[in-house]
């Protein structure tokens, strides 16, 4: 399928993490059409960061930032991808290093109907200062410092013993899916109700298979590897559970807070 696509990078104030990330994209095998920074509130540091890989990179690159309010990660993704130009969105974390291989094999899968989530290898705390000081971007599954290693294993013809399903999966992560920009707007995006750490992730994914899309786990393909940090505040938690659990219950396909409000501009 000839897509084009979107790579949109959620970040908030770790430049050196997001340094890495974007040396992976710049070693993708496969470009996508535009990479799009989506930037909850990070300070000068990672403006300055992405004007400096603006200068040369491979595809455009593009930054969205707005003032930080606190963990909005729903509205900041919402505004990004909104602007996206590509048919296709493929989404990751800033603290994600990209396999080589990562936008070939979303887009290699990329199906109507469908939405895609991925494997993430842990990078332990204790090899960070090795990772930051070489800017490491390339592991394998007997790589150091990584854990999960089974996840680091790069096999296509296995990872087509995979099919689709109608059931959520408890393994996906808002750091490594991919879906039709259209299938997005028809959801409303982001439930921009979810306000601090948890879950607007996983409703989301529950939204687009209410709405009839089918799941399919990149498993040996779409590899990221996370690199350790301390785990976010989960003040919010509870409140967040309760948005998703009405999201299942009620079978909620559109939410009202979303992205309609950005389309409009």
């Amino acid at each position: 399928m000839n897509l084009t696509s979107t790579l949109i990078i959620a970040t908030y104030n770790w430049p050196e993490a997001l340094d890495l990330v974007l040396i992976s994209v710049r070693n993708q095998k496969v470009f996508p059409s535009e990479v799009i920074i989506a930037d909850d509130g990070s300070k000068e540091d990672t403006k300055q960061l992405v004007e400096n890989y603006q200068k040369d990179f491979p595809v455009p690159l593009h930054h969205v930032w707005h003032e930080d309010v606190g963990f909005t990660k729903s509205i900041i993704l919402n505004k990004a991808i909104a602007k996206a130009s590509g048919h296709y969105i493929i989404q990751v974390d800033g603290d994600c290093i990209v396999h080589p291989q990562f936008v070939k094999d979303h887009l290699k899968f990329a199906a109507s109907n469908v939405y895609l989530f991925g494997s993430r290898v842990t990078i332990k705390k204790e090899f960070l200062p090795i990772l930051f000081s070489t800017k490491k971007v390339n592991f394998s599954p007997f790589s150091k410092g990584i854990k999960k290693r089974t996840r680091a294993l790069h096999v296509p013809l296995f990872g087509k013993l995979y099919g689709t399903s109608a059931e959520f999966s408890k393994k996906y992560r808002g750091c490594n899916t991919s879906f039709f920009k259209s299938d997005f707007i028809a959801v409303n995006g982001y439930n921009e109700d979810f306000k601090g750490w948890g879950r607007e992730d996983s409703e989301l994914a529950i939204r687009f298979l209410n709405y009839g899309l089918s799941a399919r786990r990149l498993r040996y393909l779409g590899i990221v590897y996370h690199i350790f940090h301390v785990e976010k505040p989960k003040d919010r938690l509870e409140i967040n559970n309760d948005i998703e659990a009405t999201t299942i219950a009620k079978k909620v396909k559109f939410c009202k807070n979303g992205v309609d409000k950005y389309l409009l501009n």
